[in-house]
């Protein structure tokens, strides 16, 4: 979007934004409040947190642990929203919020993702609780034509799923081979089916009557530096499509009745997030003041698209791998012949 504006533009929305006379601490607090809405869409509780720490501020209700697997290159961090303090100032639900950042996860490397399909099942464990002997049901969410949001689809496609045969050769059968019962599927979005998500869901519940359901999905991010390299695990649940602001019925508990566990990698960022990014480094490393960049970002986020979301090239690829990986953790989780 800067890039469009030439010098004496610049200039110009600098002078109106810096004479508009508003109270700079006014100002700051508003666009904090639209970039909600517009460039700083995420579904990261990790860099919803991360967002108050930049402004020096402790977070009521919220704890945050870290840590690093150095033989692994992986970086462990854990949000816990406690209370209802917690829950509002995060915008999130309260419970737990596992967030694995594995810098060579896009990687076609088997050495790497072997001792990070590890680390993947000891959270799904450590989240699952006692539910992780029992029938589980594995939802991939997300629209399978559409490459950065097909990473649900294409983890079921990778499942060994059990079900069917615990049910034709019995109880022996399943402890012999140490496995869970395990079925799956990948409902598809609303544009293909007419249907809810929750709806479908609902009634394959239901019928199934699964101890928890897994939902794997595509998530959005703040961070360009994560998109393909983070995964995270909350037993919260999940609102499909809210990172992208597509908004569907939550899939959580208290709507289907089951213990939900949410898998996401973020695939995609806010193109407006990149701008704003953009326009902070220019800025500053021009030497203009903290409050002139403020008010001058006003003045060209007015002008932003913000229904434009980017992913990086060779997202096929990635996703295609970091979908393997995932099927393998939960493959592991429920069937130790594997």
């Amino acid at each position: 979007m800067f890039i469009l504006l030439n010098t004496y533009e610049f200039d110009t929305i600098l002078s109106k934004s810096l004479n508009k006379g508003k109270d700079y601490i006014t100002m700051k607090e508003e666009i904090k409040r639209s970039s909600a809405n517009c460039n700083a869409r995420t579904d990261l509780a990790l860099e919803v947190r991360e967002s108050f720490e930049e402004d020096n501020v402790e977070v009521s209700g919220v704890v945050l642990e870290e840590d690093y697997v150095q033989d692994k290159d992986i970086k462990i961090t854990r949000v816990i929203i406690k209370d209802e303090h917690g829950q509002a100032a995060m915008g999130k639900p309260i419970g737990t919020y596992i967030t694995i950042e594995a810098p060579r996860l896009q990687e076609d490397d088997e050495t790497y993702h072997e001792p990070l399909t590890e680390e993947i099942v000891k959270y799904i464990k450590e989240l699952l609780g006692e539910d992780k002997e029992g029938e589980v049901l594995i939802a991939g969410l997300g629209n399978r034509e559409v490459t950065p949001d097909a990473l649900g689809p294409k983890v079921v496609d990778n499942l060994f799923v059990t079900r069917h045969l615990i049910r034709e050769y019995g109880e022996e059968f399943k402890q012999k081979n140490q496995m869970e019962s395990m079925s799956a599927i990948a409902p598809g979005v609303m544009g293909q089916t007419g249907m809810e998500t929750s709806e479908i869901l609902k009634g394959i519940i239901k019928q199934t009557k699964p101890k928890c359901l897994i939902a794997i999905d595509a998530l959005a991010a703040r961070s360009v530096s994560r998109l393909n390299t983070t995964i995270q695990i909350t037993d919260t649940g999940i609102s499909p499509g809210s990172g992208v602001g597509n908004h569907r019925n939550a899939l959580n508990e208290e709507c289907l009745g089951v213990k939900v566990i949410a898998i996401g990698v973020p695939t995609v960022v806010d193109g407006a997030t990149i701008v704003n990014d953009t326009l902070e480094r220019f800025l500053d490393g021009k030497g203009f003041s903290e409050e002139e960049m403020y008010k001058f970002m006003e003045e060209v986020r007015e002008k932003m698209v913000c229904n434009m979301f980017v992913t990086p090239k060779g997202i096929d690829d990635a996703v295609k791998r970091i979908s393997y990986t995932i099927s393998e953790a939960l493959n592991q989780c429920f069937c130790q012949t594997i």
